[in-house]
């Protein structure tokens, strides 16, 4: 069986909010096309507390974007974004959101970034995802999203990993790509067997 993987479709990575990536809400309409190719369609939510560890303005002596060392490593300070419950947190209006089986929040741990859909990035804490995916019998997925380099990449690397077969449409994705991080990311797919489309 196959899955539909939505990777983070939030107001925050869409062009006006905190951390918008380019031209990001015009992958919503290729993302509902996909819709009626799949039996399961799964969400996943950036889904932070307040004063995520995460967040730049956590750390004063520090900037967005600057790489800072946490307990389960290196990591990178972002804007405050995604804020639970908050406009920001929501899914881009245009998606139709209505249509999914299963929403996956990711982030939730205050001092724990997420953006794999599958694990935390201690790499340890699990998210539901494959359990969900294993129960309902699911062996390949496609996935699309925000942001092709961070949550969609690792996202689809753990999936690989898991032993699933993942394929990756670029054309339902947009990335931040940050100091070449989408070369890396396309690469490290590559290696991984993830197939990549569009």
């Amino acid at each position: 069986m196959q899955a539909l993987i939505i990777i983070d479709p939030q107001m925050d990575f869409c062009p006006g909010g905190a951390l918008a990536v380019a031209d990001g809400d015009s992958i919503m309409p290729v993302i509902n096309n996909h819709m009626d190719d799949f039996e399961l369609i799964v969400i996943t939510q950036d889904w932070h507390p307040k004063g995520h560890s995460s967040f730049a303005s956590s750390h004063p002596d520090h900037n967005a974007y600057d790489t800072v060392s946490m307990a389960y490593g290196d990591q990178i300070l972002w804007p405050d974004h995604c804020v639970a419950g908050t406009n920001g947190a929501a899914f881009h209006p245009a998606l139709m959101a209505d249509r999914a089986n299963a929403v996956i929040r990711k982030g939730c741990n205050a001092t724990v970034d997420s953006y794999s859909a599958f694990f935390e990035n201690d790499r340890k804490s699990a998210t539901g995802l494959a359990g969900l995916l294993q129960e309902r019998g699911v062996d390949s997925v496609l996935m699309v999203g925000l942001a092709t380099d961070f949550c969609v990449a690792w996202s689809a690397l753990d999936g690989a990993k898991l032993g699933l077969d993942v394929r990756v449409d670029l054309s339902a994705c947009r990335a931040i790509d940050l100091d070449g991080s989408l070369d890396a990311a396309l690469d490290n797919m590559h290696k991984a067997g993830v197939t990549i489309l569009g």
